[in-house]
């Protein structure tokens, strides 16, 4: 068959390659009649994701026709039109009992390496690295589907494959970045980033009861396809998003923030903070559990440009200190995404801090050296830290280094 096959950073080739088999009872092939790119393959082509080695077939929002099913496969038959879900999931463990399916505990075979790199292994993908399984992906003419019994959907003969093809990726995951802002009638809320994922969040906003979303990008088609769906855009290298913003909303701000930007974001956008977080003004999207609240002070510095490593280490910070509480304006109770997380393990081998993964308080800072400054106006006050006492009356630290 022919596929799409990844040899270097740059280097996408279609070229023939085995057709692939039934491989354990539960597996099924579907004969691929849709696929897509997703922003994820981008990462690939740009070389940002290790392990990948060369002859991997890409792809991983696909939808096909089954052609051959495996004893185990319940539910399926040979003829079934199906979207297959880019995780993998076995529908066993804890966390797919838990309906988490991104996070199954069995289908990455190399979980131990991808939670070396992340803190915590998630599902095997397809067409994603051999740090999540090594899957073959469904940019290709066949695609062998393991636990065909858990992940493919069927799809009725009404609907078309353009229709229903969102449903493998691009769609649930906008869908998800909105329903996490709690969305209640006559809300504005904010997007970054008008990508798929962002057209889709937008869409999902209104459909959950948004009365105005704020679509930021600065690619026209981008923007255009925003203003189409309703949503009113902004240019963020046209104006200043935080002040069109207070604008907007009369001094008040959006009521949530959706992150729609991805892995490799524009370095001269401006990460403007929309407001004082008000009411469950949260930032939701692909970042960590509890990301940094829109309008949070510790992110005035980055109204004119951000730098990533320092703004990923500050949402680690809130998620560490909020991830595990209610959100103003929330339901009751833990936030349920606090679930994923509450198995991490223990203290990284490295020294990476993993309290932000369980939802723990984070580690204290670490502290400099004292010297006797430090102990100025604090008179016959012993260091406790050491071995030996340290005093600021200068005649006992003489006497002291003389013994």
């Amino acid at each position: 068959m022919k596929a799409l096959t990844w040899h270097g950073k740059g280097d996408i080739r279609c070229e023939s390659v085995p057709d692939p088999k039934i491989e354990d009872d539960r597996d099924a092939v579907i004969k691929v009649t849709a696929c897509a790119i997703c922003g994820s393959d981008v990462h690939i082509f740009h070389g940002l994701i290790p392990s990948m080695e060369n002859g991997d077939i890409l792809g991983h929002e696909t939808m096909g026709e089954v052609v051959e099913v495996g004893k185990g496969a319940t539910g399926l038959q040979v003829g079934d039109r199906v979207v297959v879900p880019f995780t993998i999931a076995c529908g066993e463990c804890f966390f797919c009992r838990k309906g988490f399916y991104s996070a199954c505990e069995r289908t990455n075979p190399d979980r131990e390496k991808a939670a070396k790199l992340w803190g915590n292994s998630p599902a095997g993908l397809f067409g994603y690295s051999h740090l999540l399984g090594g899957y073959s992906g469904g940019q290709a003419e066949y695609l062998r589907v393991p636990h065909a019994d858990v992940g493919p959907i069927k799809v009725p003969d009404e609907l078309t494959d353009e229709q229903a093809l969102f449903l493998s990726d691009i769609f649930p995951t906008g869908y998800m970045a909105a329903e996490f802002c709690n969305i209640e009638p006559g809300q504005t809320i904010a997007v970054w980033g008008c990508g798929p994922v962002g057209q889709m969040a937008i869409r999902s906003a209104f459909l959950l009861g948004a009365e105005r979303v704020i679509a930021i990008d600065t690619i026209a088609e981008r923007l255009r396809l925003a203003e189409s769906a309703g949503a009113m855009t902004l240019d963020y290298m046209a104006e200043d998003i935080y002040d069109r913003i207070m604008e907007i909303t009369h001094g008040r701000g959006a009521d949530a923030c959706i992150d729609a930007v991805g892995t490799e974001a524009d370095s001269r956008a401006s990460l403007d903070l929309a407001r004082r977080p008000r009411e469950g003004g949260d930032l939701h999207g692909n970042g960590p559990a509890a990301c940094v609240a829109a309008g949070d002070p510790l992110l005035q510095e980055f109204r004119h440009g951000f730098r990533r490593r320092r703004l990923w280490r500050l949402s680690r910070q809130r998620t560490a200190r909020f991830g595990d509480q209610p959100r103003p304006g929330a339901p009751d109770g833990p936030d349920p995404r606090s679930a994923l997380f509450a198995f991490a393990p223990g203290p990284h081998p490295e020294g990476r801090d993993r309290s932000v993964l369980r939802g723990d308080p984070p580690r204290r800072a670490r502290r400099r050296p004292r010297t006797l400054q430090d102990f100025r106006g604090k008179k016959g006050r012993l260091h406790q830290g050491r071995p030996e006492a340290l005093t600021t009356e200068r005649s006992q630290v003489q006497s002291s280094s003389m013994a």
